[in-house]
């Protein structure tokens, strides 16, 4: 029944005929989900969609805690043809407001918490259909789900047609939409799903958000398309990472995730039935690598992606993983590092521009024809915006950022996006928001800033002044006082010193 569905019918086909087969072992009641109940759930929120009026290409929204149901809201989504726009759970109403006026999606699916504060808005956006959904699996998405009758037909889409939409920060303040393709989606999770080599056999301990390509696209359609098993965790507990390990096979995670999994005693023995450690979303620091190494006995196996281009490169998984580098391209998938100004390749070890060319490369950005023109190049190559170099046994290393753009924990945070805000403030004249290195979370948002004059603004009110209107991720873990920032000849903020100057802030 998902046989002309591209995307729904490559999810599914690891598990057809294997209904009983278990999928997710939920934490911490230890419930199991099978396939066949899972995608029965699907299927019925999917006639549940259809039902309130979702057609095809149709955006469906969710800002909702990580359960089971929305993991099937998403499949349900693919299923009805539509579109499934995932968003954080860190974002305010105000943020939403954004999201939903720019994207005009038919449903939204909220926390029931922020029922009150996101229904204006949605009605404002002409959301049509607003259902909740509770982190006890509760709400009135449950209840749709619940009226519905399972042997939903998959409405037919092309590898071509949309099958997601993420929000990433770019260039400018505003949040830009990257339209991602059934194809994209697809073809990347089967190719890592090889590379990884992933099997039924397999047991990955999912402890990302699934709001995030990470999670969603990443830990969860390998598992689907590998028929493997996952342990299901509504948010990363090391503790309990750690225990479940002698019955896992991998995990998946951030930079953070190990950090603090190094703290832990037993780390080495729990860690022995394991074959593999992922990490991405921000930089892995060299120490952490060799320290997992050394506790362990297992290489981190870091890799590059983005929200546009889901995996681009991997480090092996039989080879060498070398610290400080984010592996190979995949199979597949082109990169080459090019002349930022002209666009033209350079030698292997020179420093340029990554671009990449594949199909897992998104196919432009909601709404946005110029933005899609100026960083999709005609020839199929999308410019990142990272500086990297490939050296001569092919190992693509990261080594900075064309943009201000900074990544803390996995996520992407705008810097004057927090800049407005904090100006805006009485006793503040100007600011500089920057990223700096951070054990833990990879980069640490830092505000910079001036006082105005007759002022002497402290650090927790500058933070408690703009926390109303930014996700907590976004918010500066730390914020520094100066006579005046550091400027060019033409007047421009050279963030670059700033980061020089506070880069050893965090130790």
């Amino acid at each position: 029944m998902y046989q002309e569905n591209h995307l729904a019918k490559r999810i599914r086909h690891a598990s057809i005929g294997r209904e009983d087969a278990p999928f997710l072992e939920v934490h911490p009641s230890g419930k199991i989900v099978s396939y066949g109940a899972f995608f029965a759930n699907a299927e019925k929120i999917a006639a549940a969609l259809v039902r309130v009026g979702v057609r095809p290409g149709d955006r469906v929204a969710v800002q909702a805690p990580k359960t089971v149901t929305m993991l099937e809201l998403y499949v349900g989504t693919i299923l009805a043809g539509a579109v499934f726009l995932p968003l954080n759970t860190g974002y305010t109403a105000s943020e939403i407001r954004y999201f939903l006026g720019d994207a005009t999606p038919k449903v939204l699916v909220c926390d029931p918490r922020n029922l009150a504060a996101l229904t204006p808005v949605a009605k404002d956006c002409n959301v049509t259909t607003i259902w909740t959904l509770a982190a006890d699996e509760t709400g009135t998405l449950a209840q749709a789900r619940g009226v519905e009758s399972a042997g939903f037909t998959a409405i037919a889409r092309a590898e071509s047609d949309l099958a997601a939409l993420l929000y990433t920060s770019g260039t400018t303040g505003r949040s830009k939409g990257a339209i991602l393709t059934h194809l994209a989606l697809a073809s990347n999770s089967e190719t890592l799903r090889e590379y990884w080599r992933f099997s039924q056999e397999d047991v990955l301990i999912h402890a990302l958000p699934i709001f995030h390509t990470h999670g969603l696209f990443v830990a969860t359609n390998i598992t689907l398309m590998a028929g493997g098993q996952a342990i299901f965790m509504a948010g990363f507990d090391a503790d309990a990472v750690l225990g479940y390990m002698p019955k896992a096979t991998a995990l998946m995670g951030v930079p953070t995730f190990y950090t603090r999994l190094l703290g832990l005693d037993g780390l080495g023995d729990a860690a022995k039935n394991m074959r593999l450690f992922v990490s991405g979303s921000a930089p892995l620091l060299a120490e952490t690598h060799d320290l997992w190494r050394a506790k362990t006995g297992h290489a981190i196996l870091e890799r590059y992606g983005m929200t546009e281009t889901n995996m681009n490169t991997s480090n092996p998984y039989k080879g060498a993983r070398r610290a400080g580098t984010v592996g190979f391209p995949l199979p597949g998938v082109e990169v080459i590092v090019a002349d930022p100004e002209t666009g033209s390749p350079l030698p292997q070890g020179e420093v340029g521009v990554l671009e990449i060319r594949g199909p897992n490369v998104f196919a432009g950005y909601w709404n946005m024809p110029e933005k899609t023109a100026e960083e999709l190049r005609e020839n199929g190559f999308f410019i990142t915006g990272d500086i990297a170099v490939i050296d001569d046994h092919g190992y693509v290393s990261i080594v900075g950022r064309a943009k201000d753009l900074i990544i803390t924990g996995g996520y992407n945070v705008y810097p004057k996006e927090v800049e407005l805000l904090i100006d805006a403030l009485d006793d503040v004249l100007e600011s500089a928001v920057i990223g700096v290195p951070h054990p833990d979370f990879g980069e640490a948002v830092v505000a910079v800033i001036v006082a105005a004059a007759g002022s002497a603004p402290k650090g927790d009110a500058i933070k408690s002044g703009i926390a109303p209107e930014l996700a907590k991720f976004k918010q500066p873990k730390r914020v520094i006082l100066v006579d005046e920032l550091p400027r060019n000849t033409m007047g421009k903020v050279q963030k670059n010193l700033l980061r020089q100057r506070f880069a050893g802030l965090f130790g």
